[in-house]
């Protein structure tokens, strides 16, 4: 005699197979959508720079976000061009270098810091060299143009800045190693002077 299968049970046993075909589709919108939200967001921060230009005021790239951008980082050699934000937040890093608080302001006497991810917006230190020009357009519309030095390997708490140096100068800071994931206390620095 031949057994009629238990209905329902067909459905039970392709149960897991759905259950990992949709958490196989959610993960593939959830790796889809970082690199999809960081792309509009550099679309909205261009509106918001050349506004920002236009007006000569920071405004905001979407109503909730905590920055603006201020100015835009250029190193012609390498083809670079980035937008950097005010704050200084770990949360305005997500979406460009910040020029960070606490240093001199840029095109003054001092040094202005501005601090970047390293496997984002700062990758580009890998390849910038000693005497690349590193060209700095702020909102007011102002331009300048500073020389890079080399790079050095701090810890963290050891890095300063003199805000009274006598010249111009900026730093550009990122975390070390480059090719790194972790956390650790060494940062990596290139100091730039401006052109005369």
């Amino acid at each position: 005699m031949r057994m009629r299968p238990i209905p329902g049970r067909r459905a039970l046993a392709r149960l897991p197979f759905l259950l990992l075909a949709a958490l196989g589709l959610w993960l593939i919108g959830q790796g889809a959508y970082i690199p999809a939200k960081a792309w509009l967001a550099q679309i909205l921060l261009e509106r918001a720079f050349a506004e920002s230009l236009a007006t000569g005021a920071p405004a905001r790239p979407w109503p909730w976000a905590d920055a603006a951008p201020i100015a835009k980082i250029r190193v012609p050699r390498l083809g670079v061009e980035e937008i950097v934000l005010s704050g200084g937040s770990g949360e305005a890093m997500a979406f460009g270098p910040t020029l960070l608080p606490g240093g001199g302001r840029l095109g003054e006497r001092g040094t202005a810091v501005f601090a970047a991810h390293r496997d984002t917006h700062f990758r580009f230190l890998a390849e910038l060299r000693p005497g690349d020009v590193i060209e700095i357009e702020e909102i007011s519309g102002r331009r300048m143009r500073y020389i890079a030095g080399a790079g050095r390997v701090v810890r963290y708490d050891a890095f300063a800045v003199d805000r009274h140096a006598p010249h111009p100068s900026i730093a550009l800071a990122t975390c070390w190693p480059l090719g790194g994931t972790g956390r650790g206390p060494l940062r990596y620095v290139v100091a730039a002077e401006q052109a005369t």
